[in-house]
C-alpha cells in the first residue's frame, strides 16, 4: 500500500510540468469566480432547480420511469437555451466583473479583512451615526445582511460600496439628502447601497403607532434573515426588527449590546478574541461615558 502511494507519488512528480501549474491555477481561478457569481445572482436558484432535476433523473433511471424520463431529457434539452436568455443580464454581469476585477492572491485564498472586526467597525458606525441623528431630530432604517442575498432589494436603490462610518451613515439619512427616505444595505461590513425600497409588513397585529420604517423594518425581517435597525424620527427611539419581531431599546448602551449579540459571532475561547477584547470594552466604554455626560 505505502509502496503504491510512493509510485504514484514519483510518476505524478516526473510528469508533473510548470503547465499543469497553469492549468490547475486557471480552472481554480475559473472555479472561484463562478462560485462568487452564483451566490451573489438569482442563479443560486436556478442551480437548486438543476439538482432537483438530476435527482429525478437518477431516480427515474433506477425506477425505470420512461415518461419522466422523457420528459426530463425534453427540459434538458430545450433547458440550455432558455437559461441563456432568462439569465442573460446576469450572464453579462458576470463577464462585465471579471474583466474589471482586481484578482488578488490573498483574497483568492482568504486573506482578507476580518469580518469580526469589519462587522464590528460596522456597528461602531451605525450606533454613532444614529446618536447624531437623534440629536437632529432624523430618522433611519440601516439592514445588516445576513446570509440571505438582498440583492433585488439593493437594486431598488443606489449603490455605495463605502465604509459605515459616522459620517457617511449620517450624511445618507440627513433629511435634506436624495437618499434619506430609503434604507441603507450593510453587506459584509461595508455600505452596499443606499434609498433602498423595503418590502412593508402585511401583519395586521402591528401598532397604529408604528410608522412606515418601523413596517418596513418588520417587512424586511419577515423576508430575509437580515437584521433591520430603526431609529425613529418622531421619539429618537432605536429599535431591532429580526424574524418579524420588533423589539425597542430605551438606551443606545443596551441598543449597541443587543445589536452585537445578534450580529457578531459568538467566541467563547478568550485566545480566539485576540485582540477583539479591548476593542469590544472600548465601544461599550465610550458609549456609557457619553451617556452619563448627556
Amino acid at each position: 500500500m505505502v509502496n503504491d502511494f510512493f509510485e504514484i507519488l514519483k510518476r505524478l512528480v516526473t510528469y508533473f510540468s510548470i503547465f499543469d501549474l497553469l492549468d490547475i491555477l486557471i480552472v481554480s481561478f475559473l472555479i472561484y469566480y463562478l462560485i462568487v457569481f452564483i451566490r451573489d445572482t438569482r442563479i443560486q436558484q436556478l442551480m437548486k432547480g438543476i439538482l432537483v432535476i438530476f435527482v429525478a433523473y437518477l431516480l427515474a433511471s433506477w425506477l425505470k420511469l420512461n415518461t419522466l424520463l422523457y420528459i426530463i431529457d425534453i427540459i434538458v434539452n430545450n433547458g440550455i437555451l432558455a437559461v441563456i436568455i432568462v439569465f442573460q443580464p446576469e450572464l453579462r454581469s458576470f463577464l462585465e466583473h471579471m474583466g474589471r476585477s482586481k484578482f488578488s492572491v490573498g483574497s483568492f485564498f482568504g486573506d482578507e479583512e476580518d469580518p469580526h472586526e469589519a462587522q464590528l467597525n460596522a456597528i461602531n458606525g451605525v450606533v454613532e451615526a444614529f446618536r447624531t441623528l437623534q440629536k437632529q431630530k432624523m430618522g433611519a432604517l440601516v439592514v445588516f445582511e445576513q446570509e440571505d442575498l438582498l440583492n433585488d432589494i439593493a437594486a431598488t436603490g443606489t449603490q455605495v460600496d463605502s465604509l459605515p462610518n459616522a459620517g457617511v451613515v449620517s450624511n445618507i439619512f440627513f433629511n435634506k439628502a436624495p437618499l434619506h427616505d430609503g434604507a441603507v444595505i450593510i453587506r459584509e461590513g461595508r455600505v452596499h447601497s443606499a434609498g433602498c425600497i423595503l418590502p412593508l409588513t402585511k401583519s395586521t397585529n402591528i401598532s397604529m403607532e408604528l410608522g412606515t420604517r418601523h413596517r418596513a423594518a418588520i417587512g424586511m425581517s419577515e423576508n430575509s434573515d437580515a437584521v433591520v435597525v430603526v431609529l425613529s424620527e418622531e421619539t429618537g427611539q432605536l429599535s431591532i426588527a429580526i424574524g418579524g419581531k420588533l423589539r425597542r431599546f430605551d438606551t443606545v448602551t443596551e441598543f449597541t449590546s443587543e445589536l452585537m449579540q445578534v450580529l457578531l459571532p459568538s467566541r467563547n475561547d478568550d485566545e480566539q478574541q485576540g485582540k477583539k477584547i479591548p476593542l469590544f470594552t472600548a465601544v461599550r466604554k465610550k458609549i456609557t461615558s457619553i451617556e452619563k455626560k448627556q
